[in-house]
């Protein structure tokens, strides 16, 4: 199958999995693929993307704005430096991996500059696996009064990765317990305002969807 038929695909499983199907975006990950690539998923209707190196985010969308294929929302999903942020800080839609203070301080100020409120998620290590980025729960919650001083950016919602694994109960509590964490927050410090959750990649996705996710960062499944 091509691209397009990957991504109907996935649309139909989003109805099918999804207990609210019309609140998820499928976010074609573009990790793998060239500026062309990233045209054909846009060909094929998705008009958001994610990258996740800085230096590819840039050649990308500079040689896009060249075949004038209208507006692409960017979407930030990998690790972050600080000193990056500056370069994209000027157009992208939404940061994922908002995982210190330093950084969500970093993306506040370039966006002031920019004269614009960036969208960020907290990225949380729900599995606690020591290879991976995210706030600890207890680290999230002692920096959150911080975070929320920020004016020029959006904590819209919550980001995790789920362990590797074939194990699905094990995939499932990562997820459902983020969805809780998010269900928590928003009743101690965010009065409902949190409302995505970036959970689920080609591996586990199904899984995401039927435990709350609004936000699928799926690669290889569509350029496979």
């Amino acid at each position: 199958m091509g691209i397009r038929e990957n991504i109907l695909e996935l649309k139909s499983e989003i109805e099918k999995y999804s207990p609210n199907p019309g609140v998820v975006t499928l976010l074609p990950t573009t990790k793998y693929v060239d500026a062309h690539g990233v045209l054909e998923v846009v060909k094929a209707g998705c008009r958001v993307v994610g990258e996740n190196r800085v230096q590819a985010l840039e050649e990308k969308r500079n040689i896009l704005e060249t075949l004038e294929t209208g507006d692409i929302k960017w979407h930030f999903i990998g690790n972050l430096q600080k000193n990056k942020v500056k370069y994209i800080a000027p157009y992208i839609e939404m940061i994922h991996s908002v995982n210190k203070i330093s950084l969500a301080e970093e993306i506040d100020k370039r966006a002031k500059q920019n004269n614009r409120r960036i969208k960020v998620l907290l990225e949380v290590n729900i599995s606690k696996e020591e290879s991976k980025e995210g706030y600890s729960i207890e680290r999230l919650y002692e920096e959150l009064p911080n975070l929320l001083k920020f004016e020029n950016i959006e904590i819209c919602g919550l980001m995790t990765m789920a362990p590797f694994t074939e194990e699905e109960k094990v995939v499932r509590k990562v997820f459902s317990d983020l969805k809780t964490l998010k269900d928590e927050l928003n009743k101690t410090h965010f009065n409902g305002s949190l409302i995505e959750l970036s959970m689920g990649m080609t591996n586990d996705y199904k899984i995401a969807l039927s435990e709350g996710a609004t936000i699928l960062r799926v690669g290889s499944k569509i350029f496979k």
